[in-house]
């Protein structure tokens, strides 16, 4: 009999198939087209995808920059998830492009195998055979607001979720999660705040475009002593016046009482001095 081989890459237009096994097996019967033959050799290569038109010759007009899909999840690696959006079509989604406020360590702790993402394309490159894809672009932009409510100098409560030399994160409202600086941390009984505690932070930091909040706690209770102080200062200064002020008003009244003595004084004597002349007289 006649044998040839079929490569897997000529097996399906996917980019994503990699083990015969998932498009054949043993005993299927398939047409195929001859692409090489090598008499001598007695070699002959076969495709199976040729005998089914190449979706990418139209992807450029199906699958527009702004175009939204839906697509199902098909492999993951550390930096993105590859997505097919129809046989031989495969995009991929960059781990920065799944959430605009989850942060992903990993693909895995945001999708899995076999699910389907809704995506919008952002590149298209047919030459290569390349799409990057978003699915948080189909979201409005949650930062926009954040920026309004987490404004530098506002304080809100947060849940300290880790600790560890350089800081704790911290879970605030919305689901943001902030990090608060180890010299943030401190707590007015001078203690390090722990996994768990429930604090208010301040706001010293923040950055949409690359999606960081910085607080501290810190500065809550320092602000407060800080504002304490100025009480007692300025209740003091008023003590400090009003007493100058009774003082003055004591040596005043001193001095009035003196001066009405040497004026009582003047007086006398001018009297008992005419009371002299008027004597001399007689």
């Amino acid at each position: 009999g006649v044998e040839g081989l079929i490569h897997v890459s000529e097996m399906s237009w996917s980019q994503n198939l990699r083990n015969p096994q998932e498009f054949l097996k043993v005993g299927d019967e398939v047409e195929a087209q001859v692409l090489t033959l090598d008499r001598d050799e007695r070699k002959m290569s076969l495709g199976i995808k040729q005998l089914t038109p190449d979706p990418w010759q139209n992807a450029a007009d199906k699958y527009a920059v702004g175009t939204k899909h839906i697509a199902t999840v098909k492999n993951m690696t550390n930096f993105g998830v590859f997505v097919e959006l129809e046989d031989g079509i495969d995009g991929l989604i960059h781990i920065s492009d799944l959430s605009w406020s989850k942060k992903v360590n990993h693909p895995n702790e945001f999708t899995k195998v076999g699910e389907k993402l809704d995506v919008v394309v952002l590149e298209l490159d047919v030459e290569n055979r390349k799409l990057s894809l978003g699915h948080k672009q189909l979201e409005e932009n949650p930062w926009d607001t954040f920026e309004t409510i987490f404004s530098v100098g506002t304080i809100h409560e947060g849940t300290v979720t880790s600790v560890n030399d350089k800081g704790a994160n911290v879970q605030m409202q919305y689901g943001v999660e902030a990090f608060a600086p180890s010299r943030h941390i401190k707590k007015e009984n001078n203690q390090s705040a722990k996994e768990d505690d429930n604090l208010s932070f301040e706001v010293i930091e923040f950055s949409k475009d690359a999606k960081r909040i910085i607080v501290s706690h810190t500065n809550t209770w320092k602000a407060a002593v800080k504002e304490k102080n100025e009480v007692d200062d300025k209740k003091r200064d008023n003590q400090r016046k009003q007493a100058s002020k009774a003082v003055k008003k004591i040596n005043s009244n001193s001095e009035k009482s003196t001066l009405g003595e040497l004026d009582a004084l003047t007086t006398l004597r001018a009297q008992m001095e005419s009371a002299e002349k008027d004597n001399k007289k007689i």
